[in-house]
């Protein structure tokens, strides 16, 4: 483990957070609301400083994780004058909803700015075809061949061509033709070396791997110019977000098992990519800069999209809704989050039995 591969990886996260509160303090100030304090972190303040002439106060606290900006006005149980024009509750709807959503646009943004530097330097991450790797504790690892001359197994670098006949061009669709027979015997075709060679599987019936013969794509780099770096930045924060809306609807369908990472497991995931390399690095904090963009403006109180839904009533309505019920819901929310986070947490701190 080093240590230095941590303390990248907890700054570059950092800086995620800068970037997203960083898009609420500058529309905000554009709107010529009064944003008292930017703080990197939670808990006991470690560092703070208030410009001469401004009305910030921008600290660092003990807690890296999380940051937040406070705008006079937000907090309803907070006296504030009525007719302060420098008041978020004295703004007009457009400025509140820009302000919202100003967090989430500039870390998608970022996202691709983070993904440019990352195809420079580390080129693009490619699959190499339908070529698989092969776990082997899988069951394509040990698959019966149909040809009694061939060995069993499925093998590292082996192309896949046809899942119970059907022709399989990409991966969603190799991952739905398998896991639609789980606990039942497949016919998986590959090329081999030229050959053509039939397999008989049988994806796992129960379990975590329900569904799955344990294979995965075959990956490799290949060096880009900055030009299509450029485009490439620009197309691959879309993805991320449709996968993020993806995952959850499978999730919530019950289709696919929850996965959640919490603070220690998604800054092992950074420093395991900062020792992988700069072009790593970059990319994988590019994919979570367009993640929390995506995620923050999901429909749900404490974050920015369900801020969102209670200005989109006041658009509907005409009229707001009382600024102390919705504070209400909303630390409900982020008391369920937080909840959530400890929990997720502590299962990845906690050894593994």
């Amino acid at each position: 483990m080093s240590v230095a591969s941590y303390v990248l990886a907890i700054l570059g996260l950092a800086i995620l957070m800068v970037v997203h509160e960083g898009g609420h303090y500058l529309a905000a100030r554009r709107f010529g609301m009064r944003v008292t304090k930017f703080s990197i972190g939670f808990g006991p303040t470690l560092f703070k400083h208030k410009p001469k002439g401004s009305p910030t106060t921008f600290q660092i606290a003990i807690i890296p994780f999380l940051a937040y900006v406070q705008i006079a006005g937000m907090n309803p149980y907070e006296e504030h004058d009525e007719k302060d024009p420098a008041s978020y509750a004295n703004a007009s709807l457009l400025a509140r909803v820009v302000t919202i959503s100003a967090g989430s646009l500039a870390n998608y943004l970022f996202a691709s700015v983070f993904m440019f530097f990352g195809f420079v330097l580390g080129g693009n991450t490619v699959q190499d075809e339908m070529r698989v790797r092969v776990a082997p504790e899988g069951a394509a690892a040990h698959a019966v061949a149909s040809d009694p001359g061939v060995a069993p197994g499925i093998l590292d670098g082996d192309n896949i061509l046809s899942v119970n006949g059907e022709r399989m061009s990409d991966w969603d669709n190799l991952k739905r033709a398998i896991g639609a027979h789980p606990g039942e015997e497949i016919d998986v075709e590959v090329e081999r070396k030229g050959q053509r060679l039939h397999f008989r599987p049988k994806p796992a019936a129960d379990g975590e791997n329900k569904g799955r013969i344990l294979i995965g794509p075959q990956l490799k780099v290949v060096k880009v110019s900055v030009g299509e770096a450029a485009i490439l930045s620009v197309k691959e924060p879309p993805k991320v977000v449709y996968a993020l809306v993806r995952g959850l609807a499978r999730m919530i369908t019950r289709q696919d098992k929850p996965e959640l990472a919490g603070p220690v497991g998604i800054t092992r995931e950074v420093a395991a990519a900062v020792r992988s390399g700069a072009g790593d690095a970059f990319r994988l904090l590019g994919i979570i800069s367009a993640y929390l963009g995506g995620f923050n403006l999901l429909p749900v109180p404490a974050l920015d999209g369900g801020r969102l839904i209670f200005l989109a009533f006041e658009a509907a309505s005409r009229r707001r809704a009382d600024a102390k019920i919705e504070a209400k819901v909303h630390a409900v929310g982020l008391l369920m989050f937080l909840a959530l986070i400890a929990v997720v947490t502590f299962t990845e701190i906690m050894p593994k039995r």
